[in-house]
C-alpha cells in the first residue's frame, strides 16, 4: 500500500506537471549529449546555460558590435527571470535551452530581421561556406529555382581562426505548422525538386539532403513572431503563436547544411566520391561497402525521395499519386534512379493530372484519431469554402518577388 501511494505521488498527474517532467527529461538527454561532445558535464540546474550556450555568451558583445543581437539569455549581465522564486524555468522565455548548440538565433540591429547564426569549424567542413557563397553569386542569388539557404554574411570569430559564423535567415521545420491541403504539399515538392535540380545543374551534390536539412522561411506564416527554440510559442512567450495556412501565405522552402556538399567540374560527367554518411544512413549503395567511390548525384535523389516517402507516403493518407515517382527515386540500384531533370518533368505531369478537388482536400495523418478528425475537418471546410468563394487557386505558388 505504501509503495502504491509513493508511486502515485511521483507520477505527474496534471498536464502542467507532465510538461515539466518532459522538460526535465529533455534537459537530461541534452546534458548526456553535451557530456559526450564536450567532455565536461554542465550544471544540472534546469534552465542553466549549456556549454555551447556559454560559448555564444562569450561572443555576445562582439556580435553586437557586428550588428547582431542575441536574446537577453546570452547577455553578460543575464539574471534568470525565475531566480529567487519557486517558478520553474520551463514556461519562461529565457529558460529555453538551445536544441542545436552550433546554431543560435539573433536579431539584425539595422532592420530588426530575425536571423540564424551557425558556427562552423573550417577544418572539419571546409566546403560549407564556399558552396553557400557560390549560390549567393549574382547569377544564382535571384534565380527562382535557387532554394539554397542564403548566406547573408560570414564572420571570422576573433581569436579562433578555425571558426566562422554563417548568418542566415531564421528558418524552421518545413513540416510545421502542419500542411492543410494536398495543394500545399504539391507546392512544397515543386520547390524542393526544382531546388535540388538547380544544385545539380550547377554541378553541386548536396550529399545530405534528408528531412532535417529541409527548412522553410515561415516569417510570413505567423501573425506575430514565433519563438526560435519553441516555435509554437510567441517570441516573448506570452502565449501560443498564431499562424495562417500555407494556402493563405505560401512560404519558401530551402535546403540547408552544405557541410558534406561538393562542387564538381562541369566537364566531369561521372564524378566519384567515397561514401560519407549524413543524417539518412539508409542509402542502399552504402550498405555493403564504403571503399568503392560512387557518383553522389543519384544518392541525392535517394535522400530526397526517402524524405518524401517517410514524411508523406508512409505517414499520411492519399499520396498514392506520388508512389511511382518516389519508388523510382529510392530504387536500390543508383543507376536506375531518375535524374532530377526527369524527376521535375514527371512531377510536372503528375501535378497537371490532379483535380482541384484533390488539391483542396485536407491532408490527414494515418494516426489521426476521431476527435482530431472532427475538429480539423470543420476548420478545414470553413477555410475551403472561403477559398472557393474568393476563387483562390487550389495551389498557391510562392512568389519570388516576396522572398
Amino acid at each position: 500500500m505504501g509503495n502504491t501511494v509513493t508511486s502515485n505521488k511521483s507520477r505527474p498527474n496534471t498536464r502542467k506537471e507532465r510538461k515539466v517532467a518532459e522538460a526535465a527529461e529533455h534537459e537530461r538527454r541534452i546534458a548526456q549529449k553535451e557530456f559526450a561532445a564536450f567532455g565536461a558535464e554542465r550544471e544540472r540546474r534546469p534552465g542553466a546555460l549549456s556549454p555551447p550556450e556559454v560559448w555564444w555568451c562569450k561572443q555576445y558583445q562582439w556580435l553586437k558590435a557586428q550588428g547582431y543581437l542575441l536574446r537577453p539569455r546570452y547577455a553578460p549581465e543575464w539574471v534568470p527571470s525565475w531566480d529567487g522564486s519557486q517558478r520553474d524555468p520551463f514556461p519562461c522565455e529565457d529558460g529555453q535551452v538551445l536544441k542545436f548548440g552550433r546554431i543560435i538565433d539573433a536579431t539584425r540591429m539595422s532592420d530588426g530581421l530575425y536571423l540564424s547564426l551557425k558556427v562552423v569549424d573550417k577544418s572539419e567542413f571546409p566546403h560549407e561556406v564556399v558552396i553557400g557563397q557560390y549560390f549567393m553569386m549574382e547569377q544564382s542569388a535571384s534565380h527562382p529555382r535557387n532554394h539554397c539557404v542564403p548566406f547573408l554574411d560570414v564572420l571570422q570569430v576573433p581569436g579562433e581562426s578555425d571558426k566562422e559564423i554563417i548568418v542566415m535567415p531564421l528558418l524552421r521545420d518545413f513540416t510545421r505548422p502542419r500542411f492543410d491541403t494536398f495543394g500545399e504539399v504539391v507546392e512544397c515538392l515543386r520547390q524542393l525538386f526544382e531546388g535540388l535540380l538547380f544544385m545539380h545543374s550547377n554541378h553541386v551534390a548536396h550529399r545530405d539532403c534528408m528531412r532535417r536539412n529541409i527548412m522553410m522561411d515561415a516569417k510570413d506564416l505567423y501573425v506575430e513572431p514565433y519563438h526560435p527554440v519553441v516555435p509554437r510559442m510567441k517570441r516573448d512567450y506570452s502565449g501560443y503563436a498564431r499562424h495562417y495556412t500555407r494556402t493563405q501565405r505560401p512560404p519558401k522552402y530551402y535546403f540547408i547544411d552544405f557541410g558534406l556538399s561538393r562542387r564538381y567540374d562541369a566537364q566531369e560527367d561521372n564524378p566519384l566520391e567515397y561514401p560519407i554518411f549524413g543524417g539518412d544512413k539508409s542509402a542502399p549503395e552504402f550498405q555493403n561497402s564504403t571503399d568503392i567511390p560512387l557518383n553522389p548525384f543519384p544518392t541525392d535523389v535517394y535522400y530526397l525521395g526517402n524524405a518524401i516517402k517517410k514524411e508523406f507516403l508512409d505517414s499520411k493518407k492519399g499520396f498514392e499519386f506520388l508512389k511511382p515517382l518516389v519508388d523510382d527515386m529510392v530504387q536500390n540500384d543508383p543507376k536506375s534512379r531518375p535524374t532530377m531533370n526527369v524527376v521535375v518533368e514527371r512531377f510536372d505531369l503528375i501535378r497537371q493530372q490532379l483535380s482541384s478537388w484533390k488539391l483542396r482536400s485536407r491532408v490527414i495523418a494515418r494516426n489521426e484519431d476521431i476527435f482530431e478528425t472532427v475538429y480539423r475537418s470543420a476548420a478545414h471546410w470553413r477555410r475551403r469554402i472561403g477559398f472557393i468563394v474568393k476563387r483562390a487557386p487550389a495551389v498557391q505558388v510562392f512568389e519570388t518577388s516576396r522572398g
